[in-house]
This record gives C-alpha cells, structure tokens and sequence, in this order.
C-alpha cells in the first residue's frame, strides 16, 4: 500500500476513534457541590494564589473550560477534579485530617501544582516567594489546629469526674 493510502486510512480510523470515544458518558458530570467551609485565610492575597493555584481540582468551586467536554480531555479532568477533591478540598475544610501537613509537603516538594496544570492556567505557575506565601499559611493554619486540639482536649478532660 502506499504512503498516502496508509495516511488517508490512519486519518479515517483516528478521527472514527476519537468520534466513538465521545459516547462513553464519564468525565461529562461536572458537578460543583455547594461550598460548606472555607480555611481562615492569613490575606487575601494568599487566598487568591490558592483559587489560581489549586482551586480547579481542590475546591466545590472547579471551572470546566470548553475542553472538558471532550475525549479523552475529560477522562482526565474527571479524575484529577475526583482525586483532587478526595484527597483536600478547599470548599469543605476541616474534613480531612491533615489537610495543612499535605500542602506544605506539596508546594515544598514541587509537587503541587503538578506542572502539565501550569501549561495551560498560567495562574498555577508559582513563584518560589508565592510558594513560600502558601507555605506560610498552611504552616501557621497548622499551628492554629493543633491549639484548637490542645484546647479542646483539655476542656474535655475537665468534663470527665
């Protein structure tokens, strides 16, 4: 066969197979729960690198752009948005056990935002001093949740004969 008839088939089974892949339902709920609880924010300007940073797989607050709607772009959306709000979600605070342990880990490590997500939201792109800004926050929401456990341990002590 020749070259341009391989061309023309591999085109005709590509296009078919991406038409087909757009029947299977998953990655098109895009679903955005009410938010319930937010973190104590130390600025407003750390709670703004937060939303531009994490706040599409972490939060009840996701924006879906046109490309969510497609396969297999919304396969992975889906989960990352899934896994992400599992894992710490911003709009449901106080939910996890160690939500602030695991940004800080996150954004030292590099891990967060992963770096495919920075290609296409230039918001996600942090500077080493807004990683820090978010580090700073998480660490001092820490602090503020093992005084609050502190605390409450102690009055539950007092309660008991």
């Amino acid at each position: 066969m020749s070259r341009r008839k391989w061309l023309k088939w591999g085109s005709v089974f590509l296009l078919g197979g991406l038409s087909f892949i757009q029947l299977i339902p998953y990655g098109r709920a895009h679903t955005n729960p009410p938010v319930t609880a937010e973190p104590l924010w130390d600025t407003a300007a750390t709670r703004d690198l937060t939303v531009g940073a994490c706040f599409d797989c972490h939060s009840n607050e996701t924006e879906w752009p046109w490309y969510t709607n497609i396969a297999p772009f919304s396969w992975m959306v889906e989960r990352d948005v899934d896994e992400g709000r599992r894992k710490l979600n911003f709009s449901e605070w106080g939910r996890g056990d160690h939500e602030t342990d695991d940004i800080v880990e996150s954004v030292e490590e590099g891990e967060m935002p992963p770096v495919y997500y920075g290609w296409v939201h230039s918001s996600a792109r942090l500077t080493e001093a807004e990683r820090r800004q978010v580090r700073r926050w998480a660490s001092s929401d820490l602090w503020r949740r093992m005084i609050w456990v502190a605390v409450y341990n102690q009055s539950l002590r007092r309660k008991r004969p």
